[in-house]
């Protein structure tokens, strides 16, 4: 790669050496760097890669792209000087794969909930009309009908652009992407070109990360400001939030509502566990998903298709044959009667959801198991024991991931929240395995719900820094006797 075409659209200031060497690879994992490579020295929350140049230097590094030229800066190695090398590096790293998402419609969905599940659908549904299709999503990646482990909601710069390069190899002509807080952040999406975004909702999330909910919602908003002309941009009518997110973008602007008039409108006239029968604009669909949440979900779907072309009808007699995605308000029914529901709901307002749709069509009890990871926002974990005992029958509170935490102490943070008259109907067991079993086994009856929150499609937990295999959706099911 010449170094001059991998810099192509990059705010450059200044080059110090050759412009048209050639380099081997682009790095910004010093790690990985060999010889004759292009290091992009970004800065990072708890490490700076700057700090690593003299390093990469004596593995044969080529290139260093930095923010900040060594004093003592070497002859032989070419130093690139940008303003922003995270953001350089997204579109360095576009280039180096001859820029794949200009040959994909490509769209974005951002929020805090409803990412995985609207990307997902929207996979499904452009599968369904046979179309090539790409995902990038939290639970996994998939070329086509391929599949590709995912290890981030949104994959760093070189990985994402290696995806869908990928994508364009295997002729997918869409591509359905989770654009994370983090991602927009930190630039991982720069030099992506995307047809449209979609905003689900914002609430209190990673703020151990962002510090402030501000901070949070710029993040995300900064991905529908960079949206261009010809664009669209998609928003929640019913979050506060939404029309914040249009405030400044240049792409045109859509919105959607379970609540109020919007240019894409849609009610529930009944639900059931089985699904819900909504109502869009005056024709009526029967949709196997339940709750207010995944109506929302599912309106997004159906404006993203039609503004991808997709006849009205069409979209929603295709959207009605669509599959709950992994983990997601996923049903597990046990021969003793006893409904088990895991999901992903890992915040206040996603539990506050699930609880309020399983209340609207519960017949007998609900026993909510739920915890908090470890090494992530402990504002939120007074919240989620609150709103699982103000809302559930019984409650179980259990581990998450407790990473490098004490599960013990993240459990005590939890219940600091709660009254003596309040943790009546609250049990403590920090052995998520044991909790489950006392869920479904023990405290539920014939009737009754457990809802199995937190984890959703994961299929591990992380206990004092040691991942082991961990799939609530597999517990649930011993423990109902399947």
């Amino acid at each position: 790669m010449i170094l001059s075409n991998l810099l192509k659209n990059v705010k450059v200031l200044t080059v110090k050496g050759d412009e048209e060497c050639e380099v081997r690879k682009l790095c910004f994992d010093s790690r990985q760097v060999e010889a004759d490579d292009c290091f992009v020295a970004t800065r990072g929350t708890s490490v700076d890669g700057h700090q690593f140049i003299p390093q990469v230097i004596d593995k044969g590094a080529k290139v260093i792209v930095c923010e900040e030229i060594p004093a003592d800066y070497l002859n032989n190695v070419t130093f690139v000087l940008v303003d922003d090398s995270r953001e350089a590096l997204g579109i360095m790293a576009a280039n180096s794969y001859g820029n794949p998402s200009e040959k994909l419609t490509l769209v974005g969905v951002t929020g805090t909930n409803g990412k995985t599940s609207i990307a997902t659908l929207l996979w499904q549904l452009f599968r369904k009309m046979g179309h090539k299709v790409g995902l990038l999503s939290t639970v996994v990646n998939r070329i086509d009908d391929k599949a590709v482990p995912s290890t981030h909601t949104t994959p760093d710069p070189i990985e994402l652009n290696a995806l869908l390069s990928e994508m364009v190899k295997a002729e997918c002509k869409y591509a359905f992407m989770e654009v994370s807080s983090h991602s927009a952040d930190q630039r991982r999406i720069a030099g992506i070109k995307f047809a449209g975004g979609i905003f689900t909702n914002l609430t209190r999330d990673h703020l151990d990360y962002h510090k402030t909910i501000e901070n949070y919602l710029k993040a995300k908003k900064r991905f529908f400001d960079d949206l261009p002309d010809g664009t669209f941009a998609i928003t929640n009518a019913d979050d506060r939030n939404g029309s914040v997110m249009l405030q400044n973008t240049r792409a045109r602007k859509i919105t959607y509502s379970i609540r109020k008039v919007a240019d894409f409108y849609g009610r529930i006239d009944d639900e059931s566990i089985e699904g819900m029968q909504m109502n869009f604009e005056g024709m009526d669909v029967f949709m196997p998903f339940v709750g207010r949440f995944n109506a929302s979900n599912i309106l997004a779907v159906y404006a993203t298709a039609v503004q991808l072309g997709v006849e009205r009808h069409e979209a929603l007699r295709l959207i009605s044959s669509l599959k709950a995605v992994d983990g997601r308000f996923e049903t597990i029914r046990g021969r003793n009667g006893v409904t088990a529901i895991v999901d992903y709901a890992h915040t206040p307002d996603a539990l506050e959801n699930v609880i309020r749709t399983i209340n609207e069509i519960k017949k007998g009890k609900l026993i909510t198991v739920c915890g908090c990871g470890g090494n992530r926002d402990k504002g939120k974990r007074p919240m989620m024991a609150k709103e699982a005992q103000h809302n559930s029958d019984l409650v179980v509170l259990t581990s998450d991931n407790p990473r490098d935490e004490d599960p013990d102490a993240i459990l005590a943070d939890m219940t600091t929240g709660l009254t003596a008259e309040e943790m009546r109907k609250v049990t403590v067991m920090a052995d998520r395995r044991e909790a489950i079993k006392l869920a479904c086994s023990i405290l539920a009856q014939s009737g009754d719900i457990v809802l199995i929150a937190g984890k959703g499609h994961e299929d591990y937990q992380i206990i004092k820094g040691v991942k082991y295999h961990f799939d609530d959706r597999e517990e649930a099911t011993k423990a109902l006797g399947l």
